[in-house]
């Protein structure tokens, strides 16, 4: 390696999985080298999540950036680490900060068959990284506001105003409840655009988008607007020279031509569909623990990551010294995306090859009958074997080594 990778460890199981794949899986392959972000809840207490921050702007330095999970803390999690406040979710932070899109794809192999059985190639969530619901503003209105109003106001700045009543809690008898501001930018919305129709050029496949733009009539119609926008402008020639196409459908059609198809395409969702949708696929396909993740900015800069939590009751188990057969493989793909991203970069084939091969070892692992308690209890495989992650990871570590062609 010549150019370090923002590496960012994380919190509880994955964070001993981390460790693991590093000694196992890529130490004694790779000189490797990063600049270390620990955002483990300690550190990110200690730091007021200022760590979180001087994460994402070494990514916008060095350009490739892999993530371990890590705990966005509820009120159980405050107490149960004595933190001084609820922090944000350090994913959403660095998504906001970079204003990227997630891609999302499942990692198939053989030894497990999807629970649709028309699902046959991956399908691919690209997820609007940027505003919703998670950058929302809250309030509940209590009985005491007898009579409140709720109202939308914009403000320009030479005083012209524009309003919107929310609603009227004077009227009926709801006096109480609760209301939400949420927000885009147009700037967002066409980088969204364009990285999913880029996205979808440099794959080879359809891109498929869905909003309710028949029920918000401004909010989700913009995003469709957007959308049609940059894809007649930029791209309409390059998808039919490519000989793949556009489909804008509302979200309900989506989701039952998803159900129907055979995968194969890229499905553009919006940032809470996005959330949604990802798991769904990939439990789907058969577990979250491997479906892909990487946070692609309009600058380039990737950021991997693992789609899934931090596994926080198998990590209770390992502490009280029990084996665990935690599944590895979204962990592992991060760094193999990371590194490849790297070598792609860098114009270092080497470290590309040793990417692609380290997957292609974690797939002959599991079709070989090596596998996590997780992939075991869906596989039909006739000859499995469960055994512990670390193990798996030895495995893995073990027939990359059996591979006698040099990585470049």
């Amino acid at each position: 390696m010549e150019t370090p990778l923002v590496e960012m460890d994380g919190d509880e199981m994955t964070r001993v999985i981390w460790a693991w794949i590093k000694e196992l899986v890529i130490g004694p392959f790779v000189e490797l080298r990063t600049e270390y972000f620990d955002l483990g809840l300690a550190e990110r207490e200690r730091t007021d999540d200022q760590v979180t921050v001087r994460a994402a702007e070494a990514i916008r330095r060095l350009g490739v950036g892999v993530k371990c999970a890590t705990i966005t803390p509820n009120a159980e999690r405050v107490e149960e680490y004595g933190l001084s406040r609820m922090y944000a979710s350090p994913n959403a932070t660095i998504r906001a900060a970079l204003d990227g899109t997630v891609f999302r794809a499942p990692v198939l192999t053989t030894a497990v068959t999807p629970y649709l059985p028309r699902w046959k190639r991956p399908i691919t969530i690209a997820r609007h990284a940027y505003g919703d619901v998670y950058r929302s503003t809250e309030l509940k209105v209590s009985d005491a506001w007898e009579g409140a109003k709720v109202e939308l106001l914009a403000t320009a700045p030479d005083g012209r105003q524009q309003r919107a009543l929310v609603h009227d809690f004077g009227e009926g008898a709801g006096r109480a409840g609760i209301v939400q501001g949420i927000h885009n930018t147009d700037a967002s919305i066409a980088s969204f655009a364009h990285a999913c129709m880029g996205f979808a050029l440099d794959s080879g496949q359809d891109l498929w988008f869905g909003t309710k733009d028949t029920i918000s009539k401004t909010y989700d119609r913009r995003f469709r607007d957007i959308f049609d926008e940059v894809f007649w402008e930029h791209y309409r020639q390059r998808f039919e020279e490519a000989g793949i196409g556009y489909l804008y459908t509302l979200i309900d059609d989506a989701v039952a031509r998803v159900i129907r198809s055979e995968g194969g395409f890229i499905w553009a969702c919006r940032n809470y569909d996005g959330d949604v949708m990802s798991d769904m696929v990939a439990t789907a396909f058969g577990s979250l623990a491997m479906m892909t993740s990487v946070l692609v900015s309009p600058e380039g800069h990737h950021e991997y990551e693992a789609a899934h939590g931090t596994v926080q009751r198998h990590y209770y188990r390992h502490l009280a010294g029990e084996e665990t057969s935690t599944n590895a493989v979204a962990t592992l793909f991060a760094w193999t995306g990371a590194l490849r991203r790297r070598g792609e970069l860098d114009g270092l084939p080497g470290l590309q090859t040793f990417a692609d091969r380290l997957e292609a070892a974690t797939r002959a692992t599991i079709d070989g009958g090596i596998m996590t308690g997780d992939l075991f209890a869906l596989s039909a495989l006739p000859h499995k074997r469960k055994v512990g992650t670390r193990d798996f990871l030895a495995a893995v570590a073990e027939r990359l080594e059996g591979d006698t062609t040099t990585f470049g």
